[in-house]
C-alpha cells in the first residue's frame, strides 16, 4: 500500500477564521497590540497545550466566555476573531494524524503501563456526563507526540484540530449533540496571521455601500 506522502490530494485548506472565548479587558488588550494570547497549560487540555479556537464558530466561543463567567473566570465574556493558517498540523479528522496518536499512546503504554496513566474523567459537579470534559489521558498522549518530535528533531506540529461531538442529544433518539464542534489548539504562534474584534453585519441592498465622511479641515 502507497503512504500518503506518494499521494497528491492533501492540500492546505488556506486561512480560516476562528474564534477565541475570553474576558472582555483581554479582547481589548490582544486587539490594540498590548498583549498576545497565552497558551493554555491545563493538565485536562482537550488537545494539549496551545492556544484555543473554535473553527468558524462565533456563537461557541461566546458561549464558552459565557459559561467562564458563570464559573467566576470572566467578569464581561467577549470574543476575538483570528485569521489562521493550520500550517503543520496534527489533523484528528485525518486518518495519518490518527494513526499518529494512536501510536504515541502505545508508546506511552510501553514505557509507563497501563497503571501511571490518568483517564479522562468529568468534574465533581457533573460526574454523571458523557463528555468526560477533563481530558487528562488525552492530553498526556498529545503531549508525548510532541515530546516525540523534539527528540527525534523532527519538524514539529504547528496545530492540533480535532471534531468533537459534545452535549445533549438535539432531539430525542438524535446522535447530533448541541454542542458539537471543531476546535483548533495553536501551538506556533506564527500560524495567527491576524487577530480583530468581529463585526455585525451591515444593511445592505446590493447597491453600491455609501458613507458620508466629514471633510477634512484646511488650514487657513
Amino acid at each position: 500500500m502507497m503512504e500518503k506522502s506518494s499521494f497528491i490530494y492533501s492540500a492546505n485548506e488556506g486561512l480560516l477564521l476562528c474564534f477565541h472565548g475570553c474576558d472582555k479587558s483581554v479582547a481589548e488588550k490582544v486587539i490594540t497590540g498590548s498583549e498576545f494570547l497565552r497558551p493554555s497549560t491545563n493538565r485536562y487540555d482537550w488537545l494539549g497545550a496551545g492556544i484555543y479556537f473554535w473553527q468558524n464558530n462565533y456563537e461557541r466561543a461566546y458561549d464558552f466566555a459565557c459559561q467562564q463567567a458563570r464559573m467566576g473566570k470572566v467578569k464581561e465574556p467577549a470574543v476575538i476573531g483570528a485569521v489562521i493558517n493550520l500550517e503543520r498540523c496534527l489533523d484528528l479528522i485525518d486518518k495519518s494524524s490518527i494513526d499518529v496518536l494512536r501510536s504515541a499512546w502505545q508508546s506511552t503504554i510501553a514505557t509507563l503501563g497501563h497503571q501511571s496513566l490518568p483517564g479522562n474523567i468529568n468534574p465533581v459537579s457533573d460526574p454523571q456526563s458523557e463528555d468526560k470534559v477533563l481530558r487528562f489521558l488525552d492530553s498526556v498522549v498529545l503531549e508525548s507526540v510532541h515530546s516525540r518530535m523534539v527528540e527525534t528533531k523532527k519538524q514539529p506540529y504547528d496545530t492540533v484540530r480535532c471534531a468533537f461531538i459534545e452535549g445533549q442529544p438535539i432531539y430525542p433518539g438524535a446522535s447530533f449533540m448541541d454542542k458539537s464542534h471543531i476546535q483548533i489548539c495553536v501551538r506556533n504562534p506564527n500560524c495567527i496571521k491576524g487577530l480583530f474584534m468581529p463585526r455585525v453585519m451591515q444593511p445592505w441592498n446590493g447597491d453600491v455601500f455609501h458613507q458620508t465622511v466629514a471633510a477634512p479641515a484646511i488650514a487657513s
